[in-house]
């Protein structure tokens, strides 16, 4: 049934939610090309001012690069990178570092532009609309094509928490905002939140590990502490494998905060997990519902 189910939501949402992404995608790609003149002035300046696009520069080479392919030809760091690729310049680098990273990063990707993707760059032309959106559209399939797992991630859980948003509701529960709750084992009864930072102590120091869903029932054991649910679904048997030690530290890591007795971890299961999966997590004391049998919740107060 779990399979079933991911199979079916597959079908008949994935396709949408992959376009609907890749629709963003081309604005910020037209964005991009804009923003560089056309990719007539790919400057060191214009990267600082807009570090994001970079994930869009190195869709528009030939061959595109990965990450760790442009680090490697660059002789920069994959720090360096993603920190750019999410907007933020290294506040650890030093101005001179940065701008080294920058230019070697640079001379990179205009070496290895794609210039039939780009053709008006043969001529110094400016392209018409056609040609833009063409343009647009060819560097759009490229992200979007290495984004399609998270993507797909991404909306798999929005629709899984809408699941348990529902099935909460019916029973009476609030959903909190994140600033109505100023500790999590002070939440009220009957009240839920998505997304909530719980603080963990790793190596003596507190750092905030996102939690998916964090419900409180009317009684949920040892000093009123709130159940934790991670939203998981799969497409396929192997990675949920490799990922499943993910859980058990999460787990190890707040019994270790709060004690063993008081966490409650749940995962929230849709797709292909096997029994060598579920076993491994039952080892560490981690139990799951599956989506398609949502009600056993009950088994938790819940």
């Amino acid at each position: 049934m779990a399979i079933d189910l991911y199979n079916q939501w597959f079908m008949s949402s994935a396709p949408e939610a992959f376009r609907n992404a890749r629709a963003g995608v081309i604005k910020q790609v037209i964005s991009a090309i804009k923003y560089f003149d056309f990719f007539r002035n790919i400057s060191i300046a214009s990267l600082r001012e807009h570090p994001e696009y970079l994930s869009v520069l190195r869709a528009c080479t030939a061959p595109p690069l990965a990450i760790d392919r442009l680090v490697g030809l660059s002789g920069t760091t994959r720090n360096m990178v993603c920190s750019l690729e999410k907007g933020k310049l290294p506040h650890k680098s030093s101005q001179d570092q940065l701008t080294t990273s920058i230019r070697n990063i640079l001379q990179i990707i205009t070496k290895l532009i794609d210039y039939e993707i780009f053709p008006w760059l043969n001529d110094l032309r400016s392209p018409s609309a056609q040609m833009l959106n063409r343009s647009a559209s060819i560097v759009a399939d490229r992200v979007s094509g290495a984004l399609a797992d998270p993507i797909i991630r991404n909306s798999q859980e929005r629709r899984q928490l809408n699941a348990i948003d529902n099935y909460l509701e019916q029973k009476g529960y609030i959903r909190l905002d994140y600033a109505d709750i100023t500790s999590i084992d002070q939440m009220p009864a009957f009240s839920y939140a998505h997304h909530l930072n719980v603080p963990v102590e790793i190596g003596g120091k507190y750092v905030n590990m996102p939690i998916d869903m964090v419900i409180q029932p009317q009684y949920s054991g040892e000093n009123n502490f709130p159940l934790l649910i991670e939203c998981k679904s799969a497409g396929d048997f192997a990675n949920t494998n490799k990922r499943r030690k993910e859980e058990a530290i999460k787990a190890s890591q707040l019994r270790h905060t709060y004690g063993q007795d008081r966490i409650t971890y749940i995962l929230f299961l849709c797709g292909y997990f096997d029994t060598s999966y579920l076993g491994y997590e039952a080892s560490e004391g981690i139990d799951w519902v599956w989506e398609h049998r949502i009600t056993d919740f009950s088994a938790f107060g819940i």
